[in-house]
C-alpha cells in the first residue's frame, strides 16, 4: 500500500493538471458591443455570451460594454491602437466603410478562411438584400449583419380614437392633418415629435424624410459625397421646421429619445418616428393605451433608410483569435439566435431564414407590428456611410439642431452650411480619389 499510494496520489495530480491545461485551453477574445435603444439590451446581451461560453470548450468571450454606436467606435479604435484589438465588435452598419478607408477592419474573409464558405456568398445567400451594400466596400465583405431597424411611427390607439382618427397616415399631408387633431397645448399634448439629435438619430430620421422626398441623403457608390444641400433635403428640413413653428404640432428645440418616449408613454404624444429597434421598450412600457405602429408616411415615394449594426473585426489579432472570431460570430448569426435576439429588442432580423423558425413565425403572428419593418425593406436603402462618417454626419444634425432651436435659421442656409462643413471634412478622401488634372 505504501508505494501503491504515492502512485494513485501522483495520478490524481497528473490528471487535475491536465484538467487544467484543458480548462486554460480555451482561447480568450474580446467582443465590445454597444445597447443604443435601451440598459436592458445589455443584461441580454451579457446572457447571450454566458450561454454561448457554456455551450462549449474551446472559445471564452469577453463582453465589453461600449455605450452607444458613437462611443463604441471611439472605444475599439482606442484598443487597437494600444495594442489590444477586439475580435468582435458590434459596430453601426454605416461605419463599416470609413473603418475600410482607414485599413483599421479585417476584411471578412481573413475570419471566413476557418469555415467552409467565402464571405460574400455566406452575406448575398443568408442576409436581406437591403443590408448588404453596407456590409461592403469596393466589393469586399468587411462585416456581417447583426441587427437591423426601420424608422418606423409609433402612434397612440386611443388619442387616435378620441379624434377621430381610423388609420395611421400615409402621406406628409395626412400626418400634418393628424398633427393638428392630436395637439391639445392645454392638455400639454403634442401632435408628434422626432428625434433631433447629433448622437445620429436626427440624421437618420431626416435621411428617410429625405428618402420620402424623392431625393438620396449621399452616394452609396463613393463615400466623399453627401447631397445635403438638395431640394429634396431642404424639402424635408423645411417639413421638419413647419410642424414646430408654422403648424404648432411639435416642441421646439433638440428632442432626444428619451425625452419622445417619456412624453408618450404618458398619454400626451400622438405620434413619433422611432427606430423598429425600440419596439420591445415601447411595448414594454405602453401601459395604459393601446401601441399602434405603422409604416414611415411618403411624400412623393416609400422610402427608409436601413439602420442597426453589424459585426467587424479589429485589424492585429492573432490567426487563433480569428479563428475564435470566427465561431462566435456564427453563433451570434444563427437562426435560432439571431432571431431571439430580434424578438427581444424589436430589431428586425438581417438572417433570412431566422424567420422560418417556429418561435418567429409564432411570434409575428401574435404581434404583427414586428413585421412592419420588414414590410419597408422593398423601400430601404443603404444608412449613409462616408469617409469620418461621425463628423460628416454631425455637420448636418448641427445644423438640425439649430433649425428646431430657431425659427429664423432657414433650411436653405442650414442646408447649405452643413454641405460646406462636410465638404471640408470629406476632401483629404476626395483628393486622394479625384483623377489628376493634366498639365
Amino acid at each position: 500500500m505504501r508505494c501503491i499510494m504515492p502512485k494513485l496520489h501522483a495520478l490524481t495530480l497528473a490528471l487535475g493538471l491536465l484538467s487544467a491545461g484543458a480548462a486554460s485551453a480555451k482561447q480568450n477574445i474580446d467582443f465590445m458591443f454597444p445597447a443604443p435603444v435601451d440598459g436592458k439590451l445589455t443584461m441580454e446581451m451579457t446572457r447571450v455570451i454566458k450561454e454561448f461560453n457554456d455551450s462549449q470548450t474551446d472559445v471564452e468571450v469577453r463582453g465589453i460594454f461600449t455605450g452607444n454606436y458613437d462611443t463604441t467606435k471611439v472605444k475599439a479604435e482606442a484598443a487597437a491602437k494600444s495594442g489590444q484589438p477586439p475580435a468582435l465588435v458590434i459596430m453601426s452598419a454605416n461605419f463599416t466603410a470609413d473603418l475600410a478607408i482607414k485599413d483599421e477592419i479585417l476584411p471578412m474573409d481573413d475570419l471566413f478562411k476557418y469555415g467552409n464558405q467565402k464571405a460574400t456568398p455566406f452575406l448575398t445567400q443568408n442576409f436581406w438584400p437591403a443590408m448588404r451594400q453596407n456590409a461592403q466596400v469596393n466589393g469586399v465583405t468587411y462585416a456581417i449583419p447583426f441587427h437591423n431597424s426601420t424608422p418606423i411611427l409609433y402612434y397612440n390607439k386611443d388619442l387616435f380614437a378620441k379624434a377621430g382618427i381610423s388609420a395611421p397616415p400615409k402621406n406628409w399631408d395626412e400626418l400634418l392633418e393628424d398633427a393638428k387633431k392630436l395637439t391639445d397645448k392645454a392638455k400639454g399634448q403634442w401632435g408628434i415629435m422626432l428625434p433631433s439629435t447629433n448622437d445620429d438619430y436626427g440624421g437618420w430620421i431626416l435621411s428617410a424624410l429625405t428618402r420620402a422626398n424623392g431625393g438620396q441623403y449621399f452616394n452609396a457608390d463613393y463615400p466623399g459625397e453627401v447631397y445635403y444641400n438638395t431640394a429634396s433635403t431642404v424639402g424635408a428640413l423645411q417639413f421638419w421646421q413647419n410642424l414646430i413653428y408654422r403648424d404648432n404640432v411639435m416642441p421646439a428645440g433638440v428632442l432626444n429619445s428619451k425625452q419622445i418616449s417619456a412624453a408618450f408613454f404618458s398619454g400626451k404624444l400622438g405620434m413619433t418616428m422611432l427606430s423598429t429597434g425600440a419596439l420591445g421598450f415601447m411595448r414594454e412600457n405602453t401601459k395604459d393605451f393601446e401601441l399602434g405602429v405603422a409604416m414611415m408616411p411618403q411624400k412623393v415615394r416609400n422610402g427608409v433608410s436601413i439602420g442597426g449594426a453589424s459585426l467587424v473585426s479589429f485589424k492585429g489579432i492573432t490567426d487563433e483569435q480569428k479563428k475564435a472570431a470566427y465561431t462566435f460570430l456564427q453563433y451570434l448569426v444563427s437562426p435560432k439566435v439571431n432571431g431571439a435576439w430580434s424578438r427581444f429588442t424589436g430589431y428586425f432580423s438581417p438572417r433570412m431564414s431566422s424567420y422560418d423558425q417556429p418561435e418567429m413565425k409564432e411570434y409575428l403572428a401574435k404581434d404583427p407590428r414586428a413585421a412592419i419593418a420588414l414590410q419597408q425593406l422593398k423601400y430601404a436603402y443603404p444608412w449613409y456611410s462616408t469617409y469620418e462618417t461621425v463628423a460628416v454626419r454631425q455637420a448636418m444634425e448641427n445644423q438640425l439642431g439649430a433649425l428646431v432651436n430657431d425659427q429664423k435659421v432657414t433650411p436653405q442656409a442650414a442646408a447649405a452650411a452643413a454641405q460646406e462643413k462636410a465638404d471640408a471634412i470629406m476632401k483629404p478622401y476626395v483628393d486622394q480619389t479625384a483623377l489628376s488634372v493634366p498639365k
